[in-house]
């Protein structure tokens, strides 16, 4: 009888109900796992989506040149190869303007059009470097060659005034990079020319998401405008001096031949140098899928803080909660994730947590009305969830201070829950 008596009555004990607690804790991080798998689901459909429709508009930008291709005759092999001399000088200014984005269902891919002018100058191309007569060199199949990525998204032709000669272009396939493309203007005398020679042309495209270019001028400035506000730059050069504000930004690089790692010509092949480019990402800074992923690894807190609030009131106020009504309430917190991720979907991220929050808080609140019998405890849960779910959503807004924010919300959130508990007999 003494053995029944104890089992009972530690059944019935503030330990082993925070045993089951805790237990049921972990339990429901079980599908709050297949929430943050299917946000990740639900992201990775929109970059294949985004990926698709923007590949028709415009895919990432990456251009250097214009680079003057001349072929000689190799004296022991007796086989013709080119050489290639790239800029003295090179000046790009590019101009963005966002569209209007393209939509597939409930996806949208921020694309944009980008005008280009590259100006600058040649010096006239020095074989002696290499022993190459005179005689070997074919200076009247001369060629200018620029190197892309995107030429299905070129808006209009291309043609380069260069000295006194103006040239077209036309695509051919690349013998540089397999995933690069050629554009080779028609052929003209480079002995023709002034020792040094100016060119100028224009370029425009359909692009989206980044500008590539690589500074093959011995001296390379290149300036950016975009109406686009939330820039990144990267690559092998930063910006000089840059501006962003809510209209636009303005970047400028200035890239001298000693701060890159390759030379000013080649002979016989032009290797790969994508990865000595400088980019612009036009990025969006946090997406929504992001922010929901963000907010879904906040969720083992809220439902831990969730059941200690309820713990501490049941321990407190001698109300007895079941484990099956900490399971219910426990699913009410999951399900907050599932409708901000659904109507993030068909609405901003802000509408849709404030709507999940207040359908979850008042949920609860009510529930708990039956639970506690009583309108004092839910009306305290109410307030502590509202007051938890503006906390997260700070957090997320923030992003060189979530951190700190974060652990002095948790370290308050602490010292509250000690100060409440602090006179509760443990051993009853």
């Amino acid at each position: 009888m003494e053995n029944q008596t104890e089992n009972k009555s530690f059944f019935k004990s503030s330990t082993a109900k925070m045993i089951m607690v805790g237990m049921l804790t972990f339990a429901l991080l079980i599908p709050l796992f297949f929430v943050q798998d299917l946000i990740t689901e639900r992201s990775i459909r929109q970059k294949e989506v985004i990926t698709e429709t923007t590949s028709k508009w415009g895919g990432n930008i990456y251009l250097y040149g214009p680079i003057i291709k001349i072929p000689y005759k190799n004296s022991i092999s007796g086989k013709s190869n080119y050489a290639y001399f790239f800029p003295e000088d090179l000046k790009t200014f590019i101009e963005t303007k966002m569209e209007k984005p393209l939509e597939r269902g409930i996806y949208k891919s921020n694309v944009f059009s980008a005008k280009m002018n590259f100006k600058g100058s040649f010096s006239e191309p020095n074989f002696q470097t290499q022993n190459i007569p005179e005689a070997n060199i074919y200076w009247d199949q001369a060629k200018v060659i620029i190197q892309t990525t995107n030429l299905k998204s070129l808006k209009d032709e291309v043609k380069i005034k260069l000295g006194n000669e103006n040239l077209k272009f036309e695509p051919v396939n690349s013998t540089i990079n397999a995933t690069s493309e050629t554009l080779e203007s028609t052929t003209f005398n480079y002995k023709l020319l002034p020792a040094t020679c100016s060119f100028n042309f224009d370029i425009s495209f359909n692009g989206s998401n980044q500008i590539k270019i690589v500074p093959v001028g011995k001296i390379t400035e290149t300036k950016i405008t975009s109406d686009w506000n939330s820039p990144n730059f990267n690559g092998n050069f930063s910006p000089i001096s840059r501006e962003i504000n809510e209209n636009g930004f303005k970047a400028y690089w200035k890239i001298l031949h000693f701060n890159r790692p390759f030379a000013q010509y080649y002979f016989e092949s032009l290797p790969d140098l994508s990865n000595y480019a400088f980019a612009t990402d036009f990025i969006t800074p946090v997406d929504e899928y992001q922010q929901n992923e963000r907010v879904s690894k906040y969720g083992f807190l809220v439902i831990g803080l969730t059941f200690l609030i309820f713990f501490l009131i049941q321990t407190i106020s001698k109300i007895n909660i079941h484990i099956f009504q900490y399971s219910m309430i426990g699913i009410a917190l999951i399900m907050f994730y599932t409708l901000l991720i659904s109507i993030t979907e068909h609405s901003s991220f802000t509408f849709a947590y404030v709507i999940s929050a207040i359908a979850v808080i008042g949920l609860i609140s009510l529930y708990s009305i039956s639970i506690l019998k009583n309108k004092k405890f839910p009306l305290f849960i109410g307030i502590s969830l509202t007051v938890l779910y503006t906390f997260i959503f700070v957090i997320i807004q923030l992003e060189d201070y979530a951190l700190l924010v974060g652990s002095i919300g948790l370290f308050t959130i602490l010292a509250a829950v000690m100060y409440f508990s602090r006179k509760i007999e443990w051993s009853k």
